[in-house]
């Protein structure tokens, strides 16, 4: 390299198709450390050490920003056939390029009908083509009391799904029925006979049925109507049929974590059970959510200060596969704002387009590195279902980029949200960690450019 780097493009002037991106701040595998990353044909051909690279025409400087792989969100509701009012594949891929998202993989149900048929899986392919502007994979459903879907299974996992989700509890739509742990343990043979992954929503309905009713307007009451014992029996309960069956079982939002003393004697006792948690449990605490702020209604819920600390320390001690958002946006009717009515409302929290900021904005504050949110949000995630080709910042991987300000800060306007409603929990608070560009496969992603995502398939 000849003299000093370039004066850092703003956010508007990266241009559309790099041939080299030059940062003091890449996060490799081996760490955050300057380098220079290559890319043609849409793939990472080269990290090199910075002073490798002459400056030139090709050659972007980003100077101190940070260049990370694109994140990789596994667990997003689009709700699109059916629901598309609530969000829909458009809207929910500009908000996740907007957050530095260029993978996502949608969840079975909330759309009409819900992916636990090939017609139905077809269906979703089928409206999801063209409007897409991050790479999109699908999971498959497992539901019901009387293993309806079963005989589905092999024929949605030889089209390409991802794996299978199942409720433990009762989803919330009619559509997608719960499932006793009997119905799933013959679902988790099938799925070990398939080797596919299957991902559970870990809430013990007995214990549920036990729990006080919702009042009204009232957090106190939604928090005390999950309690975190329904997770750690659900949980105790997985690990058992892991155990049993050689199935590979990943528990999804783990909220709880007191359940993380199972995880970890899974883990130790050599099983194929995983857990993610989101970034909201990661983020806010039960003593700070208003009566009537429906925003923050989840399941499981937000739940105490100390709990969030235990998550972080989970965190640290590699207990999680991933964070991921959870992202299940609705109407601000359906999500009873006016009412404030916590028994009325849908319990979801639409967040693709801040989970990075928000999660960097936590981890800043505990000694942790831009590599650890990378470990958490990009590479677990991707390894989690199989995609080698993202998450990473290597040779042969897809050129899916972030360009982030680790340093700069925003505060969040819900007006300036991509998702379709905005209704945030996060509205007014203040995140570091800027996206400044997306790049999916070495192409600059913005809702100006015409939609250059990928249906993938396992």
């Amino acid at each position: 390299m000849n003299g000093t780097w370039a004066v850092p493009p703003g956010p508007f002037d990266l241009p559309e198709r790099p041939t080299v991106l030059r940062s003091s701040r890449v996060v490799t595998p081996d760490g955050v450390r300057p380098a220079a990353v290559h890319i043609a044909d849409g793939r990472i051909i080269a990290v090199t050490r910075p002073e490798a690279v002459r400056a030139g025409p090709g050659v972007t400087e980003l100077g101190d920003l940070a260049l990370l792989p694109g994140v990789v969100d596994t667990h997003v509701h689009v709700n699109e056939p059916g629901r598309t009012e609530w969000e829909g594949f458009a809207s929910a891929t500009r908000a996740a390029a907007a957050g530095g998202v260029t993978t996502i993989v949608d969840m079975p149900l909330n759309a009409l009908p819900p992916t636990t048929s090939l017609a139905a899986l077809a269906a979703k392919r089928a409206v999801a083509a063209g409007q897409v502007r991050v790479d999109v994979g699908f999971w498959g459903g497992i539901i019901g009391a009387d293993t309806r879907n079963l005989a589905d299974l092999a024929a949605l996992h030889d089209a390409g799904v991802f794996g299978f989700k199942a409720f433990l509890a009762p989803s919330g739509v009619a559509e997608f029925p719960h499932v006793c742990m009997d119905v799933l343990a013959r679902a988790a043979a099938r799925t070990a006979g398939l080797g596919a992954l299957t991902v559970i929503h870990a809430e013990s309905p007995s214990v549920l049925d036990a729990a006080p009713p919702v009042a009204g307007r009232t957090f106190a009451s939604w928090l005390a109507s999950r309690p975190p014992v329904a997770e750690t029996e659900a949980v105790a309960g997985l690990a058992a049929l892991s155990a049993a069956s050689g199935a590979r079982l990943h528990v999804l939002h783990l909220s709880a974590a007191a359940a993380l003393d199972d995880v970890l004697a899974a883990r130790d006792g050599g099983l194929p059970l995983t857990v993610e948690t989101c970034p909201h449990y990661l983020t806010f605490t039960a003593e700070e959510v208003p009566d009537g702020a429906t925003a923050y209604k989840c399941a499981p819920p937000i739940r105490g200060t100390g709990n969030r600390e235990a998550l972080w320390r989970g965190l640290a001690e590699g207990l999680f596969a991933g964070v991921v958002t959870d992202h299940s946006p609705s109407t601000p009717a359906r999500k009873a704002v006016e009412s404030g009515d916590f028994a009325e409302a849908w319990g979801g929290i639409a967040s693709v387009q801040l989970g990075l900021a928000a999660v960097w904005t936590q981890a800043r504050r505990r000694g942790h590195d831009l590599a650890d949110v990378v470990r958490w949000m990009c590479t677990g995630p991707a390894d989690l279902v199989g995609l080698d080709r993202k998450g990473r910042i290597s040779p042969g991987a897809d050129a899916d980029l972030a360009v982030l300000d680790p340093d700069g800060t925003f505060v969040v306007d819900p007006a300036k949200l991509a998702h379709r409603h905005p209704v945030t929990p996060y509205a007014g608070r203040t995140l570091h960690g800027v996206v400044r560009a997306t790049y999916l496969r070495g192409e600059r992603v913005d809702g100006d450019r015409p939609p250059r995502g990928h249906l993938l398939s396992r």
